[in-house]
């Protein structure tokens, strides 16, 4: 397994949730990909942690789909399935579809400032091309009503399916982002004017709108 090179080791008192961030966003932006072995000790090394934090990571990422582990083999990076993209993006869909109902009317200024902005610098992120930066601005974006609604219940849910989800649209937004961009304001208007079911309605379409069977054919994969 090849490890990329110039990351600087973490410090060592890193927590599991932290092992287990950087190898989720590391499998999400492509750089372990599909079919890539997975061993604990090149990743600890990488990390600059013991092997224990990045087992326990391991098996929290093959409980969210994005590896595969043969016990007493092999931890591979999962492909990129139609039916596995498909059966998480439904979920998150819905769980963003009921954030969006019970927050309608129930958002800040602030928070509805911040979505804005997050939308502009997606916009911006998806006329130059840059992926990377359309996620995490789009990430961004979804979680202020997630987090004002403070629902502990989705938010597990989110953190569990969210990641395989991502790693497909990393696909979409070459072809998708400037209607994702128009579907944002849209979104951001409904919360804003209190239009709960309309914007259930809109939350749900932003996610359901990735083509999980494309995906997986421009992949390759599925």
């Amino acid at each position: 397994m090849p490890i990329p090179s110039g990351t600087p080791s973490v410090d060592r008192t890193l927590l599991r949730d932290d092992v287990y961030r950087r190898l989720r966003d590391a499998i999400v932006d492509g750089t372990f990909g599909p079919g890539e072995q997975l061993k604990d000790g090149e990743l600890a090394a990488w990390l600059g942690v013991s092997r224990t934090p990045v087992r326990e990571a391991l098996l929290r990422l093959g409980g969210s789909g994005l590896v595969v582990a043969l016990p007493g083999r092999s931890t591979t990076v999962s492909a990129i399935e139609s039916q596995a993209v498909r059966d998480a993006r439904d979920v998150v869909a819905a769980m963003h579809q009921l954030t969006a109902r019970e927050v309608a009317g129930k958002l800040g200024e602030r928070d509805l400032d911040r979505m804005r902005e997050a939308n502009r610098r997606f916009a911006e992120a998806v006329d130059a091309g840059d992926v990377s930066a359309a996620l995490d601005a789009d990430e961004e974006l979804h979680r202020i009503p997630v987090a004002v609604l403070g629902n502990r219940a989705i938010e597990t849910v989110l953190e569990q399916f969210d990641p395989l989800v991502r790693r497909a649209e990393r696909l979409r937004f070459g072809a998708d982002g400037k209607a994702s961009v128009e579907r944002h304001d849209t979104l951001i208007d409904l919360l804003a004017s209190g239009d709960a079911e309309g914007a259930a309605s809109i939350a749900y379409e932003v996610w359901h709108s990735l083509s999980a069977d494309d995906d997986a054919e421009k992949s390759g994969r599925g």
